[in-house]
């Protein structure tokens, strides 16, 4: 990673568009970060963090104030930071969440957070083409953090070093240690590898397990078949199990054998009982079919005289069947005759009556009678004819001058009511006019009213969160109040405990001494008399724990009283937007909003009137057209009422002229129109009744001679022989029934086996029968033994190959399982064989480690004038987990080996610059790790005497030669003469500044 260009405006200290050029510094290789306290140089390291991850790192990040308080309060806050990043160059655009005045009315509005992230993409070097990646705060976080290699924390302590954690990668424990040197070096996959051991062996024994569930399953079924028990060690010894299965089926299969000889037996005594019932029953049978037969002969013979009847009743009425048509006939032809004469009589006596109905004698009705009356109703309906088509035109002009004269009544009501609308719509509108004048004033006071509503709600909500934050703020100082305390008793409890500690040094030291060591009190080499400690004397052990307790302590209570400046600050913010008493706010909040409410309901009203005026102009115009439209309507419609008069009179002129005396036309025609279908329809009956009567004589002449050629006297008596086909049938098919009968009982009464079964007695079936039951029930409970036993034999020798199987199946588990245990074990420390109890990624980055070790002690031999070097070591430090990658410092004048935390603080800023510088080195030469080619050492330097000083600034001006660029924050006079590259943060009432000076 190396940083280019950065730009800030309205961020930290720094209030209007601040840029700085690093690629100016870097040319240099070592430049100063300069200022007094408060200027804000590391929050030039905020602005490069901020831009890189969104945040900022230590306990700036709590407080959640990244806007400059100098800027103007409608200025953006925006970092803009151009780096190149594994290899590509980036721009990176990023504002922070701020609160920006309202556009209308008061108070504020929250802005969120953004970003675009664009990379430089090939093209005209002075004009480089900038191509947006992404514009969301996850993609883009993601993406920075892969291509710089590391997370917000683990890139302040390699790359920033920031004020108060220079010790943090020095005294880290094990585990974060662990996960630093894991993403810096990209060892993860050395934890997965770990992970997935693991997993495959969890799998492994729960597939083993699931293995062991089936085959116990199995076992448990072959025993319930077998009725033994498996061996207790089958899950050790897998073979016992296969042993013991198959000695269950060899066992199995002989009891079965045994079983099967039995059956045999069993059946051969069935096949003798068998035969003997057989041979009983069919003597049985043959008695009970000759006594059947004798029975049936006799009754044959008692019905010989119905078998004679039905014979001669299917011989006459196979001569009747010649006979039976043209009887039909000659009674179909007797029906007709009864049928035309009757309805001859009926349509005479409608004539008659229709002709006395109408005033008219009846003559003697005959077929000239009939035809004279035809003629007369014909010539009257052709002279009606004539006189139809005039009384239908008068009929309807009757309705048109009805309709007419209905037409010009409407139009006279019609025009009435026009006209009393006319003289009503004037007055009404102007009675709109002072209405509309209120709805409209109504309208621009409720803009004026809804103003000073917001502006009232605004100060409300002012005075709610003042209200709410008044009891915030007292809570925050009860909490700096409790805090303070507890510190004030941690501080007097370390006094104490130090005080403890220096009445106790002699013991101390002489807890030190070792035979034939001098003493570093009085030199000498002998200790007769060391001093012993008192019982629970505090150590140095101790003493830094409540060290410890104080520094945490202090960090607490300058977070709440962060805490608490920040809330009073808002708290007088709230009640200068509120202006006043809530209760009074909300009162006139009130006021105003009644007020509005009446304003908007007047001013809705304006629209509604506006529109009732303009309907009533539109009405009074469209009166005034309608009016003219009816007086010309009603004039039109007297013209037309005259002209039908005079028509409906010229028709009823010629009607009466045709019809003469005869008022109702439609009944006369009726009655024509009534004689002349009833005389037509009896001419008809006369003429069929006559030639009907000579067709009946002729048919019943002809059936009598037939029935007399067939053996009957009149057709009547063959019709009464007469039978229809399926009677006949049914007839011929019982005589030879009774034939076939008889022939068949002469025949079972000759056959030589009845008459050999009449010579011996009846058997007695029951106890033959009874012999080939029991007979039977023996041979199937034989069947039923052999049959359990050879389903068990079976059920046995198919578990057995399922056993088997099963097993087969479990032992590449087993295998598995095995195999993978001890390699998983192996990896995670736990095996006998890993000496070390090393896990396989602490390893790995143990031996990365020492190669940051190797190079640290490389410049830190120099800083510390050849005293101090890092030593690696795999032992696990006090209640750590794992083990691997813990630190020592050897102190060379003395050849013992400590614990960096006993380092003094000057000492500790040299050795953990020196692991830094070194760990950044080894991240550089690694191929696939993270490039840091900017690094950053932010204070510290006021800790060094000079000649130490001295050694680390000489360390420092070496990092030139690997082209990396170091940035020392600090205000140390010394360093001001020492670096010519300075990057200088000048402090202001109007916010911070910076220049820059290159020699």
């Amino acid at each position: 990673m190396r940083l280019h260009h950065l730009e800030v405006t309205a961020f930290g200290p720094f209030a209007d568009r601040v840029s700085i050029d690093f690629d100016a510094l870097s040319d240099a290789g070592l430049f100063l970060l300069s200022g007094p306290t408060g200027a804000g140089k590391s929050s030039v390291l905020d602005a490069v963090c901020f831009a890189l991850y969104g945040d900022v790192p230590g306990d700036r990040a709590a407080a959640k104030r990244l806007r400059s308080d100098h800027a103007a309060t409608d200025v953006v806050p925006r970092v803009v930071l151009e780096a190149t990043l594994s290899g590509r160059r980036f721009r990176i655009d990023r504002s922070p969440a701020w609160s920006r005045p309202k556009k209308r009315g008061t108070g504020t509005t929250t802005e969120q957070a953004r970003v675009v992230i664009s990379e430089r993409r090939s093209g005209d070097p002075g004009a480089p083409e900038w191509v947006p990646l992404s514009t969301r705060l996850d993609e883009t976080g993601h993406l920075v953090t892969r291509l710089v290699g590391m997370t917000l924390p683990q890139f302040c302590q390699v790359a920033l070093l920031p004020q108060g954690r220079f010790q943090a990668f020095l005294r880290a424990r094990s585990e974060d240690r662990h996960a630093l040197l894991q993403q810096v070096f990209q060892t993860a996959r050395f934890d997965r590898a770990e992970r997935w051991l693991r997993d495959r062996r969890v799998a492994l024994r729960r597939e083993s397990e699931a293995h062991q569930r089936t085959i116990a399953d199995l076992a448990s079924r072959v025993s319930e078949v077998a009725g033994g028990s498996p061996p207790d060690d089958w899950t050790t010894r897998p073979a016992s199990l296969h042993d013991w299965t198959v000695s269950s089926v060899g066992a199995t299969d002989e009891t079965a054998a045994a079983a099967l000889v039995e059956v045999g037996f069993a059946a051969e005594s069935e096949l003798v009982a068998a035969g003997l019932a057989t041979a009983g029953h069919e003597l049985a049978r043959l008695h009970a079919a000759r006594d059947a037969a004798l029975r049936e002969r006799a009754a044959l013979e008692e019905a010989a005289p119905s078998h004679v009847e039905r014979r001669s009743r299917v011989d006459a009425a196979r001569r009747a069947a010649a006979v039976r048509p043209l009887h039909d006939l000659a009674l179909d032809a007797g029906g007709a005759v009864d049928r035309l004469a009757e309805a001859d009589a009926a349509a005479r006596s409608r004539l008659e009556r229709l002709l006395a109905d109408h005033g008219h004698d009846a003559p003697l009705l005959d077929q000239a009678s009939v035809a004279d009356l035809l003629r007369s109703a014909a010539g009257a309906l052709t002279d009606l004819a004539r006189v139809r088509p005039l009384r239908a035109e008068a009929a309807g002009v009757s309705r048109d001058l009805d309709d007419a004269r209905s037409a010009r009544e409407s139009a006279v009501a019609e025009l009435a009511r026009v006209d009393a609308a006319l003289a009503r719509l004037p007055d009404e509108i102007d009675a709109l006019d002072p209405l509309l004048d209120r709805a409209r004033d109504a309208v621009t006071r409720t803009t004026a009213i809804d103003r000073e509503l917001r502006l009232a709600g605004a100060r409300v909500a002012a005075a709610r969160t003042a209200a709410s934050l008044e009891d915030e703020v007292a809570s925050a100082r009860q909490l700096l109040a409790d805090a303070t305390e507890t510190r004030l008793v941690a501080r007097e409890s370390l006094v104490e405990i130090r005080e403890l500690r220096l009445d106790g040094m002699a013991a101390e030291i002489a807890g030190k001494l070792a035979v034939g060591a001098s003493c570093p009190v009085c030199g000498s080499a002998e200790h007769p008399h060391p001093a012993a400690p008192a019982p629970g004397a505090p150590d140095e052990a101790a003493e830094r724990s409540a060290r410890r307790v104080v520094d945490d302590l202090e960090v607490v209570v300058e977070a709440h009283g962060q805490q608490v400046r920040g809330l009073e600050t808002q708290l007088a913010t709230a009640l200068a937007e509120s202006g006043d008493a809530l209760e009074t706010l909300l009162a006139h909040q009130v006021r105003l909003d009644q007020e509005l409410t009446e304003a908007r309901a007047d001013a809705a009203a304006l629209q509604d009137l506006e529109d009732q005026r303009s309907v009533l102009r539109a009405e009074l115009t469209s009166r005034s057209a309608e009016r003219s439209g009816l007086v010309a309507s009603i004039s039109g419609h007297d013209t037309t009422v005259a002209v039908l008069g005079a028509r409906l009179t010229d028709l009823h002129t010629q009607v009466a002229a045709v019809a003469g005396e005869h008022g109702d036309l439609d009944a006369l025609t009726s009655f024509h129109q009534q004689v002349e279908h009833l005389a037509g329809r009896c001419a008809e009956l006369m003429a069929d009744l006559g030639r009907a009567r000579e067709a009946a004589v002729r048919t019943r002449e002809a059936a009598d001679e037939v029935a007399l050629a067939s053996g009957f006297a009149t057709s009547a008596d063959a019709a009464a022989a007469w039978l229809d086909e399926s009677r006949v049938e049914l007839l011929l098919e019982e005589v030879a029934q009774h034939e076939r009968d008889l022939g068949r009982v002469e025949e079972v009464l000759a056959d030589d086996a009845l008459a050999r079964a009449a010579e011996s007695s009846q058997p007695d079936l029951g106890a033959l029968d009874q012999a080939h039951r029991d007979a039977r029930e023996r041979a199937a409970s034989a069947r039923l033994a052999h049959s359990r036993l050879a389903e068990r034999a079976r059920r046995l020798t198919a578990l057995a190959v399922e056993v088997d199987d099963a097993l087969v199946a479990w032992e590449p588990v087993r295998a598995d399982l095995d195999l993978v245990a001890d390699l998983s074990s192996l990896v995670e420390g736990k095996h006998p064989d890993n000496r070390l109890q090393m896990r396989l990624s602490a390893y790995v980055l143990a031996h990365r480690l020492t190669q940051v070790v190797e190079a640290a002690n490389l410049r830190l031999s120099t800083m510390s004038d050849q005293r101090y070097s890092l030593v690696h070591t795999g032992q696990r430090g006090a209640g750590e987990q794992r083990g691997g990658l813990s630190l020592l410092v050897r102190d060379d004048w003395t050849g013992d080996s400590r614990d960096p935390a006993t380092l003094s603080g000057g000492e500790t800023f040299v050795v953990s610059l020196a692991l830094a510088l070194g760990l950044a080195d080894v991240i550089t030469q690694e191929a696939g790790g993270a490039d840091l080619d900017t690094l950053f050492v932010d204070e510290g330097f006021g800790s060094l005497d000079a000649e130490t000083l001295e050694d680390v600034m000489d360390t420092l001006d070496t990092l030139r030669d690997g082209g990396r660029v170091v940035g020392v924050v600090s205000h140390v006079p010394e360093l001001q003469t020492r670096i010519p590259t300075q990057l200088r943060v000048h402090r202001g009432r109007q916010g911070s500044r910076v220049s820059l000076r290159t020699g």
